[in-house]
């Protein structure tokens, strides 16, 4: 593919496209690409993607990427200076090494990575709800958590550039100047390494129990040129493979020829996948799509209805003690297929439907005694299946919880309604085709967390 970017400057003695360029630069770092698959801006899902130019069968290497092409902060060329500082370059995200390495060779021309870099010259294909105005992300995305996590995104963002990133540039002006390395250029940055960066997986040792006890940091976030600009479905067809000399694309399911090869970032709801990439997967084809349950809903839940001061004060004791349990701003993740955090969720009901009787000796006793209920029974209960089948009060908070929240995404409008809205939206194609892009990746977001919550209602109804 190289050879026939190179033919075609040749032949019409046209500039090199950035995604020829970038193809080129892969050859002669070493990157190896199999004659069975393409890179291109046609026929993919995205602006960039790889596409099957002969069926692929499973196991085959699609490409092998040697790990001196990697861009990260041991292989830029401000790697000394970033190694020698690494104790004033600590953040809450870890990410101000990379970040500061990807600013330094983003805006140098004589950077190693720079027809890669090039591929993104000014970041405007970048659609994270960080980038929205804020009054479209609050209205479009109301209910979804999304919003919220961009504020916290953003406020950190400024942070750690202001209180970091800024200081250490300013003692390093002949590398880094503020009026080119600027907040807005950092945000960005923060974006890209958001959706294009890989993590690689800690290598599993033989621990014994002290070292099992220490949680191991994760490894910092790397830039994998070739392996990012495989699009993501949760349906994937290829693998990143981690070896010590190098990353290897490898296919897990055939491929046929003219099809497009997907790699998988983890199973993301699609509140994460806009959140952290910039898009969704189609409503009903994500199989990994989540609604969460705020901690303090289910509390809210257990309040409706007390008929006496006794209740209440019972109640305020229960949540008193799921507090020191559970963080405050916890919540219970539901899927498909039935709760995702079911041990979370026994021991919140557990706890909130508790005599005072039972309440007072689980005091006393600083916990249950054992508990004769194992992991696999508490998964099965909290499975669609086992929903209908747990006692009435559980059932009751549930559905009165799931309520509540449903109703955080309108304007008081009953459950039905809320979910109708955008059920109407996405069954009437002539209107979901008038949608902008970003109407759509919000519709895609809502409608799957409205459905999960609604069914979660019809499952636990009395």
């Amino acid at each position: 593919m190289a050879t026939e970017a190179k033919r075609a400057k040749v032949e019409d003695g046209s500039e090199l496209s950035p995604l020829q360029s970038f193809v080129q630069w892969c050859d002669r770092v070493g990157l190896e690409l199999s004659s069975k698959v393409y890179v291109s801006k046609e026929g993919t899902v995205a602006e960039y993607g790889m596409l099957a130019k002969d069926d692929i069968e499973e196991g085959e290497i699609l490409f092998t990427i040697p790990r001196s092409a990697l861009l990260h902060q041991g292989t830029t060329k401000v790697s000394a200076l970033l190694e020698k500082e690494q104790s004033s370059l600590q953040s809450s995200s870890g990410w101000v090494p990379l970040l500061l390495a990807l600013l330094y060779e983003y805006t140098s021309s004589e950077s190693h990575w720079k027809p890669y870099l090039f591929l993104w010259t000014d970041f405007k294909t970048m659609d994270h709800p960080m980038f929205w105005p804020k009054e479209e992300r609050d209205g479009l995305l109301r209910g979804t958590g999304v919003p919220e996590a961009v504020d916290r995104d953003l406020a950190n963002i400024q942070q750690e550039y202001t209180d970091v990133v800024l200081p250490f540039m300013t003692r390093h002006p002949d590398l880094w100047n503020p009026s080119v390395h600027t907040l807005e250029l950092y945000t960005q940055l923060v974006a890209f390494v958001m959706a294009y960066s890989f993590q690689e997986p800690q290598e599993e040792e033989d621990d014994n129990e002290e070292e099992e006890e220490e949680e191991k940091a994760p490894n910092p976030p790397m830039m994998v040129p070739m392996a990012d600009m495989l699009n993501h479905v949760s349906s994937h067809n290829a693998n990143l493979e981690f070896t010590p000399e190098s990353l290897k694309m490898v296919c897990v399911h055939p491929i046929h020829k003219g099809e497009e090869v997907f790699n998988t970032y983890g199973q993301m709801a699609n509140w994460q996948l806009l959140h952290m990439y910039g898009f969704t997967e189609p409503y009903s084809t994500n199989s990994n799509d989540t609604a969460d349950i705020p901690i303090t809903n289910l509390y809210k839940a257990a309040t409706r209805g007390i008929q006496s001061d006794l209740d209440r004060q019972l109640v305020e004791e229960q949540w008193e003690v799921l507090r020191q349990m559970m963080q405050e701003k916890a919540a219970f993740v539901f899927g498909k297929q039935g709760c995702l955090t079911d041990t979370e969720l026994h021991t919140a009901l557990k706890v909130l439907c508790m005599s005072k009787e039972e309440l007072s000796e689980f005091k006393d006793n600083e916990g249950w005694e054992e508990d004769d209920e194992d992991d696999e029974k508490i998964s099965l209960a909290f499975t669609n299946e086992g929903l209908c089948e747990l006692k009435a009060s559980w059932k009751r908070l549930i559905h009165e919880a799931a309520r509540l929240t449903l109703r955080s995404y309108g304007d008081g409008e009953e459950e039905e309604k809320i979910v109708g809205i955008d059920r109407s939206l996405m069954e009437d194609k002539a209107a979901l085709a008038g949608l902008s892009c970003r109407q759509r990746k919000a519709l895609h977001v809502r409608y799957g967390q409205k459905s999960i919550l609604y069914g979660l209602m019809e499952l636990t109804k009395s």
